[in-house]
């Protein structure tokens, strides 16, 4: 059994199209894999009851948080505390792959 969650999922976003998979789901952390092509968003949401940390694993996305956008490279790590609306976008050429890590697990 390999430990690695991550290099068994085969994600390959077209242009504008947004995939994830769940990578880890125990009762008390969530922790899913985005993956964005050119020009994708992953639009701004909010978790009332859940901490939520991106990730950054390739290359650089810009991160939305409330009012506030910027781009992160990876590696790059972002906290969006509870209740504050969050979001994702690929303004670049590439493929932009991050994880969220949602604690405890949203309701």
């Amino acid at each position: 059994m390999a430990l690695d969650r991550y290099g068994e999922h085969g994600l390959d976003p077209d242009d504008g199209e947004v995939e994830s998979t769940e990578l880890v789901v125990e009762d008390d952390v969530l922790v899913k894999a985005f993956a964005l092509g050119p020009g994708a968003e992953l639009s701004a949401h909010e978790h009332g009851d859940s901490t939520n940390v991106f990730h950054v694993l390739e290359g650089t996305v810009t991160v939305l948080q409330s009012d506030i956008e910027e781009d992160i490279a990876a590696p790059g790590v972002v906290l969006h505390e509870r209740g504050v609306a969050h979001g994702a976008r690929n303004d670049t050429d590439e493929m932009v792959v991050f994880t969220a890590s949602l604690c405890p697990l949203p309701s």
